[in-house]
């Protein structure tokens, strides 16, 4: 019950949410509990294109197929109101079920409160629960604040989180679900599978996160500085990609992208290389970079489109390196800027190096 309040006291103070304590589960992972929130709740499923792998294989074991709502590049491949919509027409006594990632993994894309707005709308006319994602809720480097369905629709969103992003604590297992105050039946059901499940996490985590979530002043800004390294090295990324010619959405959180070869692919099929499948593959074996085909995330494999995480780098050395005061100057932090990047985060320079020589060797 403690952890219940703290989470409570941590989302009011952080985030300006109105949380009940006594609507708060405990899980081993927010992905455990967004599979058996998928399990219990009935009507279809809609996530974005391009969105995080684990929602389809969770529904294919519930049985029930996952509706992907194609996003635009343009857009950042953020879901867009009219798309929702008309993916929702036709239909709007039914119950339906939205997840939405946000920020987002795979693209780095940070919702606005006017898209939010907007798609609660849309959620509040077709019936629809939201499951709102946020395990990177606090790795936000958009300069905007962060904003929640459930600050825009609380009586129609699920909020899930947890410690393994924002916190590096993976290893840990510990999610929770915040369900509104009037889904009283939702949790009444979901507590019975819970109890016939995983039971309870163990209660070593649970004091672990008790403390996690105490809005502790360094732990607070560890995270905050682990947050501007994100965003350097996430932009520097940007930079390096839209220099070879590819397309790709600047991120503004977490720590990921979602660059796309489309440009290149007339020399692409030249080299028999058909999908974004074919290019993961390529990659990986020719340049030996590591990155995740676009349908992995429900995208068209024709796009050419690959998932590329930033985080290739000694976590410790580059955070401390972080720390340094900047020369001659009143500054407290280093100068993070593409320079700390290339000289701290070796393999990173040297996958986008790769894949630039990969580029170059199409033409």
């Amino acid at each position: 019950p403690k952890l219940c309040e703290m989470l409570a006291w941590y989302h009011r103070e952080f985030f300006k949410y109105n949380l009940d304590p006594n609507m708060i589960l405990i899980g081993p992972g927010s992905k455990e509990l967004i599979f058996q929130a998928l399990y219990v709740l009935e009507g279809e499923v809609f996530v974005p294109a391009p969105s995080w792998v684990s929602y389809g294989p969770q529904l294919n074991i519930r049985g029930k197929k996952i509706h992907a709502v194609l996003t635009k590049r343009e857009n950042s491949y953020k879901l867009q109101a009219d798309e929702l919509a008309e993916a929702c027409e036709g239909d709007t006594e039914q119950q339906k079920i939205l997840i939405l990632n946000n920020p987002s993994n795979p693209t780095g894309a940070v919702y606005t409160e006017e898209e939010i707005v907007a798609l609660s709308k849309v959620c509040r006319d077709h019936r629809i629960i939201v499951i709102a994602d946020e395990i990177y809720a606090l790795t936000n480097f958009s300069g905007r604040p962060y904003v929640s369905f459930h600050q825009h629709y609380p009586e129609g969103t699920i909020v899930t989180g947890g410690l393994s992003k924002s916190h590096a604590a993976g290893g840990y297992r510990m999610g929770f679900m915040a369900l509104a105050p009037n889904m009283e039946e939702v949790i009444k059901s979901l507590s019975a599978m819970i109890s016939e499940t995983f039971s309870a996490v163990s209660s070593p985590i649970q004091y672990a996160a008790l403390e996690a979530y105490s809005g502790d002043y360094d732990l607070m800004s560890y995270i905050k500085q682990c947050t501007r390294i994100h965003k350097v090295v996430g932009e520097y990324m940007h930079k390096r990609f839209i220099d070879m010619g590819l397309n790709c959405p600047k991120p503004e959180g977490a720590f990921y992208l979602f660059p796309d070869f489309s440009n290149f692919k007339d020399s692409l099929q030249a080299k028999g290389i058909h999908s974004c499948v074919d290019l993961a593959g390529r990659l990986l074996i020719e340049n030996s970079v590591a990155t995740l085909p676009g349908d992995d995330f429900y995208y068209p494999k024709e796009n050419y489109g690959i998932r590329v995480a930033t985080v290739d780098y000694n976590g410790e050395d580059v955070y401390q390196e972080s720390l340094k005061p900047v020369l001659h100057t009143d500054e407290p932090f280093a100068l993070l800027d593409d320079s700390f990047v290339e000289e701290n985060c070796p393999s990173i320079k040297r996958g986008c190096d790769e894949i630039e020589n990969f580029i170059k060797e199409l033409e």
